[in-house]
């Protein structure tokens, strides 16, 4: 039998070496693919990018520290401004008391100072309930509130702040403190990413 004989069935084709396959075989699927190509049949699985803030596509799923803590600084300066108004109308009504009182009718400076002030302080009470209720509404949207909300509770911090250093220096030193805390916590980019989020 001889592997050069062209009518032998057995033999090799011509031209090539007894013992060799004349192609290599196909790669298997998955396997021996060249080097940066997926393997036919197999797809390759896209790279994996960190989402940020926990996964949540756009915007974080939970609410971020610092913006659970101006919340509950909001509720905070909502509860000095009803102790604030409190005081506010027990002084109104003390001075519209002693201004009936029969002994201080003939006292012309006190009369002219109770007719200011009394309406002064009624009015400034309604404002100070106002303000308190305005910060139990920021704090209760921070929740699902937007940009809106962010920029109310941005204006709010900074009134609240320049009103603590004057005229109340003496009573309003904390609120400005926790006016700025809360500038600072809903204007950081946690906070921007908090409110921009996409909602359902």
């Amino acid at each position: 039998m001889s592997f050069g004989d062209p009518n032998n069935p057995y033999g090799a084709p011509q031209g090539q070496q007894p013992g060799y396959p004349s192609q290599q075989p196909p790669a298997q699927p998955g396997f021996g693919a060249p080097q940066g190509q997926p393997g036919y049949g197999y797809p390759q699985a896209p790279p994996l990018q960190q989402q940020p803030y926990g996964g949540y596509p756009g915007g974080p799923m939970e609410m971020p520290g610092g913006v659970k803590a101006a919340r509950v600084m909001l509720f905070v300066i909502a509860g000095l401004q009803v102790i604030g108004a409190i005081l506010m109308a027990l002084s109104a009504a003390a001075l519209q008391a002693a201004k009936e009182d029969p002994t201080l009718q003939n006292e012309v400076e006190f009369q002219q100072l109770a007719d200011f002030s009394t309406p002064v302080l009624w009015l400034a009470t309604v404002g100070v309930l106002a303000w308190g209720v305005f910060a139990v509404v920021l704090g209760a949207k921070m929740g699902s509130g937007g940009g809106g909300i962010r920029i109310a509770a941005l204006v709010f911090a900074v009134i609240t702040a320049v009103l603590g250093i004057y005229p109340f220096i003496l009573v309003g030193l904390v609120h400005t403190v926790l006016a700025i805390l809360i500038a600072v916590f809903v204007g950081r980019s946690d906070g921007a990413a908090w409110f921009s989020r996409p909602r359902h």
